[in-house]
């Protein structure tokens, strides 16, 4: 039945695209993707009737359902019909608000997912944010990612553009298959788009309660602006921040207008979103989901903090889906969590590899908990004012459950936080 639905539901967006033919701005990469998503829509919403995917509508089923412009209906059969009665109505009668330009997240899990993608749609610009370790569990090495990842640039025809984060050398290396374009971000001198004296607004920070924003000079190509991201922390959104910037360039916006528009860039729930938190600590919520890659970048944010008072915590939960090298990527987040954290809380049987990890180097403070609401309720009678709580994990972690018991405002929640709906709750 899936098989059917996939075919029933990439014939439909196929004859949308026909009939509308928006520009496609197609977006892949091990991490990063939703951010670099919403920090494009960010630069381009105010000059394109625009669409974007939301919710992890990445995959066979969710990239169709954006096109059309409909929600999963799950298992209704009536929804189905309901979304069958939408794409009739979107051929039959011209809809003048369809989006000119569609923000596609596209994401993979197993070889022969790109490809796929890319049969039902072809991006005007292929984006790819970095090739790490996640979903390795079908891929065995990065090096199988970058390959299935790299078929979304391959397939660019002459006049479109890539984007690629030059700073992952998997990336980079992508630009040899490439007959279009290219444009290169990232932070190391030889990109096209750079970010240069950044500034952690933190770093001189009074009280925790003031952790807030970044900022740094954008230069392309020599031409520089200022940009502040007042709503954001760490290196993630900076890199989302330079990858929109290309994207911008290529549709003739400036570099004013784009560090005006960057100005507004937020975080989706559950991405290096900061939290205020209870006993007047703050929370770096990330909890959406988790991989070595994203973890590492986590736990650099939170070394690089400097805590006027209090300690620095890490909630840290399993992260799945990394197959033979699951045992490795959790020792390497054990490594890194020693090196930056006063208090570990190692959530779940992996979570034991990242905590006798940090203990081996030296951490002294370790807890052991089974499952999120445990840690969460663990850690409450810790905290104390002044403490800065990073909290991270896969989606089965279920970490978000963590931040709900700590969060200041609980009743924020459905607002604030990740999985909230009734289908997870």
């Amino acid at each position: 039945m899936k098989k059917i639905l996939q075919f029933i539901l990439k014939t439909m967006a196929q004859l949308v695209l026909a009939r509308y033919r928006p520009e496609v701005i197609g977006i892949t990469g091990s991490v990063g993707k939703t951010s670099t998503k919403e920090a494009v829509y960010a630069v381009l919403k105010g000059k394109f009737n625009i669409r974007r995917s939301l919710k992890n509508y990445n995959n066979e089923l969710g990239l169709p359902l954006t096109i059309l412009g409909a929600d999963s209906p799950g298992k209704s059969i009536w929804g189905w019909l309901e979304v069958l009665g939408h794409f009739l109505k979107l051929l039959i009668i011209k809809d003048k608000d369809y989006p000119s330009v569609l923000i596609l997240e596209m994401g993979i899990d197993r070889p022969g997912d790109m490809k796929y993608l890319t049969s039902i749609v072809k991006p005007k610009i292929g984006l790819v944010t970095g090739v790490g370790s996640s979903h390795l569990e079908f891929f065995a090495k990065p090096e199988n990612i970058q390959k299935e990842k790299r078929v979304l640039v391959a397939s660019l025809k002459k006049d479109s553009l890539a984007v690629l984060n030059y700073d992952n050398e998997l990336t980079r290396e992508m630009s040899g298959v490439v007959i279009c374009q290219v444009l290169t971000y990232g932070l190391a001198e030889g990109a096209d788009i750079m970010a240069q004296e950044i500034n952690f607004n933190f770093r001189s920070l009074k009280s925790t309660a003031d952790l807030l924003g970044v900022s740094f000079k954008l230069n392309y190509r020599g031409a520089i602006v200022p940009v502040f991201l007042p709503h954001v922390i760490g290196y993630p959104p900076i890199y989302a921040a330079l990858a929109a910037s290309a994207v911008a360039l290529h549709y003739s916006i400036n570099l004013v207008e784009i560090a005006q528009a960057l100005s507004d860039f937020r975080l989706p729930a559950g991405r290096l979103n900061l939290i205020s938190g209870r006993k007047n600590t703050k929370i770096i919520d990330d909890t959406y989901n988790s991989s070595p890659d994203s973890c590492l970048a986590a736990l650099a944010i939170l070394a690089e903090v400097k805590v006027p008072q209090g300690q620095k915590i890490a909630v840290l939960g399993d992260m799945l889906e990394l197959g033979s090298a699951s045992d490795d990527g959790h020792r390497q987040v054990g490594q890194k969590a020693a090196e930056s954290v006063d208090l570990l809380v190692a959530v779940g049987a992996n979570g034991k590899i990242i905590g006798a990890e940090a203990e081996k180097h030296g951490l002294k403070d370790v807890i052991y908990k089974d499952n999120s609401l445990e840690a969460a309720q663990s850690i409450l009678d810790i905290i104390s004012e002044g403490d800065l709580i990073l909290v991270k994990g896969s989606q089965g972690a279920r970490m978000e459950k963590v931040v709900k018991v700590l969060m200041a405002e609980p009743e924020k929640a459905q607002e604030l936080l990740v999985r909230q709906d009734n289908k997870w709750q």
